[in-house]
């Protein structure tokens, strides 16, 4: 059964109308995607690799998924949550990757809400 309101075609979305499940999923999506960039992990539209990473601001978005993965998780349900923390830890182990010295277990972007990252 679809709960979805009823929209006429080319009408604006009203923010209200959207399930709260479908906000959280779509600003995780929007955090890795972030996330993955500033890891090194994108291509330009020419497919060449990405610039170099920018730790800094990897840390700051992973970091920020790991709080909203690890708070919404027992709301949204293992459906939803179980691809988020894949995609999370996926994240830390790439911001591991990258990194020239990488931090000790349990102190990466995020571990602390998530436990350690080997």
């Amino acid at each position: 059964m679809d709960h979805s309101p009823e929209i006429p075609s080319g009408a604006p979305l009203d923010i209200a109308d959207v399930p709260a499940v479908e906000v959280v999923l779509t600003v995780a999506m929007h955090l890795m995607s972030a996330a993955a960039v500033t890891c090194g992990l994108g291509v330009d539209e020419a497919g060449a690799p990405a610039p170099r990473p920018d730790l800094a601001e990897a840390r700051i978005l992973i970091t920020a998924l790991a709080g909203l993965v690890t708070s919404a998780a027992p709301m949204i349900g293992s459906m939803h949550a179980a691809p988020l923390r894949d995609g999370l830890t996926a994240l830390q182990r790439a911001f591991r990757e990258a990194s020239a010295v990488p931090d000790a277990p349990g102190m990466g972007p995020g571990e602390d809400l998530t436990g350690p990252v080997y």
